[in-house]
């Protein structure tokens, strides 16, 4: 569907955050499974976004990144111990391992095999820049988090490294939200793996949990002769630079909120098979087709368009010239939608604040018409006011 010699564009953590937040758009669940760059595709249908980080915050964040994790990842560990673990044994040492392999599927079953022996070696261990996979809507994503720390209670912990500041112990709360979604993402993708681990056979006993630690959750229906599910925390590890320098300072973020919520909504997907088999025979998403043929394919796919897709969609600019055409009352807003109840266009909208359709004992219809009535009700005391006021 992205055309017969064009890559895939990999799935990432923030593109499914941003999907699980709109999980009734069709139109993104179908092109971000088949792997389509919707930069490219936006540009093609004469509507460019300009969404996404400047090279200036890529090369700042990646500078940063270094600094947090050079030596070892010592001031790392350190941040994690003391944001998420002061209980636990001091990282003097920590393993670090090596996560090379040939492909995304490689690197995926390198970090498996990489989580279960940290797990039953104990101590810490520093995975940078894991692999991870995550089925989305029959769609298999590849995600690779900033780095999973193991503890020496054999939990693990999503670390998340971020370039805006955090000033006096507290960053933008915009943007710590949207870091949380992102690392929801990663922790449903590792609590994966951990149930993948606890099915297999076990080698030898489980060590007892430590004093202090609560006890690892069993699978269900669980084998006696399983290993013991790995604990993944909902409180992931925040990295950003302290007071707009470039020293590290950490903050734990509970994710159980955003995981709660973006487990659901992405259980909530249409199947990307579904969506492919009620599309035109031969439809297709490449770039380098006509602009014609492009738009053709793109409005066969229905899209819930909302402000808030500007910010994390490239075809926000695309879909909202197509909701604004349309009348749509969802480029409101999704809250106004909610309210809106069956009135789905800004025509039926007046239609029905005027009177001349709709419902009377619809809610939504009679509090229409209150408020056309209060606005004419206004706008005659203040016409009245005017022409009561001589001239001079």
């Amino acid at each position: 569907m992205r055309g017969p010699e064009v890559p895939a564009k990999a799935l990432d953590a923030r593109a499914l955050a941003a999907l699980a937040a709109n999980p009734g758009c069709s139109r993104r669940a179908i092109l971000d499974g088949a792997g389509v760059d919707k930069a490219k595709l936006a540009g093609a249908l004469g509507a460019p976004s300009g969404f996404g980080q400047s090279q200036f915050a890529l090369t700042r964040g990646n500078a940063f990144e270094a600094r947090v994790k050079a030596d070892g990842g010592a001031e790392l560990l350190r941040l994690a111990h003391a944001r998420l673990d002061p209980g636990a044994e001091p990282p003097a040492t920590a393993a670090v391992p090596d996560l090379t392999a040939h492909g995304p599927e490689g690197r995926t079953a390198r970090t498996a095999l990489a989580l279960r022996e940290a797990t039953r070696a104990g101590g810490w261990t520093l995975l940078d820049h894991p692999m991870l996979a995550l089925d989305v809507a029959g769609s298999l994503a590849f995600l690779e988090p900033d780095a999973v720390v193991v503890h020496p209670d054999g939990s693990w912990s999503v670390v998340e490294i971020k370039s805006f500041p955090m000033v006096d112990g507290a960053a933008d709360p915009a943007k710590v939200g949207a870091a949380a979604r992102q690392a929801a993402v990663y922790v449903l993708a590792l609590e994966e793996v951990a149930r993948r681990l606890g099915a297999e056979p076990q080698e030898h006993d489980p060590q007892r949990e430590p004093e202090g630690h609560a006890p690892r959750r069993e699978p269900e229906e669980h084998d006696p002769g399983s290993a013991p599910v790995p604990r993944v925390r909902h409180q992931v590890l925040l990295v950003c630079p302290k007071d707009f320098s470039n020293l590290p300072a950490g903050s734990a973020v509970d994710v159980r909120k955003q995981r709660a919520v973006t487990a659901r909504q992405l259980a909530r997907l249409t199947r990307v098979e579904e969506i492919a088999d009620a599309l035109p025979e031969g439809t297709c998403f490449a770039p380098d087709r006509p602009a014609e043929e492009l738009t053709a394919a793109v409005e066969a796919v229905p899209a819930t368009y909302a402000p808030e897709c500007l910010s994390a969609c490239e075809l926000a600019f695309h879909c909202r010239e197509r909701a604004r055409a349309a009348g749509a009352v969802t480029r409101l807003g999704r809250p106004l939608r909610a309210e809106l109840g069956g009135l789905a266009t800004v025509e039926e909208v007046l239609a029905a604040a005027h009177g001349e359709s709709g419902d009377p004992d619809d809610p939504a219809v009679a509090a229409l018409r209150r408020a056309a009535a209060l606005r004419a009700e206004a706008l005659a005391e203040a016409r009245e006011a005017r022409e009561a006021v001589p001239c001079p």
